[in-house]
């Protein structure tokens, strides 16, 4: 498959003018655009994330195929299409419009159906839909608009509440998901082992808590700790201490000479001493000594090469 197109590449293929963003706020988990188009006839690539379109104007004829005959429907205020991720497709419209969109990644749809299904997800697929009119989706799209344009007290919460609704919804009505036989039971979702190792990597520079580990798995800290070593075959606190060492390796690693105390602190060790204590225990020499071993080996390698 070739490159797949991300929310903020999309007017490359189908240019407009833009009238919302939610990206120089920071969202996550969503990424909501606004546009104002005239008639068009474009190809649109194959996109990274499913893309959720709510129209604000009056009725216009939107067209769309995949390879085949062209289907048509009318739309206008009230109704939505629907474009699924990995495909690419020509539509057309036949007069200006102006439109909101929502861009879904997969990893979101999925998370939440491994929540309703309470098992693994091999996978969530979702087609085209050019006229999808119901009651629900409008309004949801609705609310992540008005979001962005006002915000409020606790708008991360309530915009994580309007994702899942949004999720649990495509799921009843427009996707498909493949449920693995095996439930989840004592270990851990994909999506929540993902979760899990990235939040560990991008913090390790700093104290971690098991709350807060618990909270992005969504979890009790009970059920992290239940689910954790059956999932990692050790207890949080070694985990991320092995990944502090694991990095601390790496940096020591490297060509330019990190100053020791620079990588206790990468590495979210309290001081020198405290990186030095751990770095030996586990693998048998200190930082000094191992950082030896690597360019005396390089040293090697490149004299070979020469020779």
């Amino acid at each position: 498959m070739s490159q797949l197109v991300a929310p903020d590449e999309v007017p490359r293929w189908i240019p407009g003018q833009l009238t919302l963003d939610s990206v120089p706020v920071g969202w996550d988990q969503v990424t909501l655009k606004g546009y104002q188009y005239t008639s068009l006839d474009v190809e649109i690539p194959s996109m990274r994330d499913y893309m959720l379109v709510r129209y604000k104007c009056d009725d216009a004829v939107m067209s769309r195929r995949a390879g085949g005959a062209w289907r048509s429907e009318r739309v206008g205020r009230g109704v939505c299409s629907l474009l699924t991720r990995g495909e690419s497709s020509q539509w057309k419209w036949d007069r200006p419009i102006d439109v909101t969109h929502i861009y879904l990644a997969h990893t979101e749809l999925c998370r939440v159906a491994e929540e309703v299904f309470e098992r693994s997800v091999s996978d969530v697929g979702m087609e085209d839909c050019v006229r999808a009119q119901d009651d629900i989706l409008p309004g949801l799209m609705s609310a992540f608009e008005s979001e962005l344009e006002s915000g409020g007290l606790g708008g991360g919460l309530y915009r994580s509440s309007l994702v899942n609704q949004l999720c649990v919804h495509l799921l009843r009505r427009y996707a498909k998901a493949g449920v693995r036989e095996v439930p989840l039971a004592g270990r851990m979702a994909d999506w929540q082992r993902r979760r899990l190792v990235q939040y560990v990597e991008d913090n390790l520079d700093r104290n971690l808590k098991l709350d807060e580990m618990a909270r992005e798995a969504g979890v009790s800290v009970s059920g992290l700790i239940r689910k954790f070593h059956a999932e990692f075959g050790c207890a949080p606190h070694a985990y991320v201490l092995r990944q502090r060492l694991e990095r601390a390796r790496r940096l020591l690693s490297r060509p330019v000479a990190v100053p020791l105390k620079c990588i206790a602190m990468d590495c979210g060790f309290s001081d020198q001493s405290h990186l030095v204590r751990h770095f030996k225990r586990a693998f048998k020499q200190t930082p000094v000594e191992y950082r030896s071993t690597v360019n005396a080996a390089a040293l090697r390698a490149t004299e070979n090469f020469i020779n």
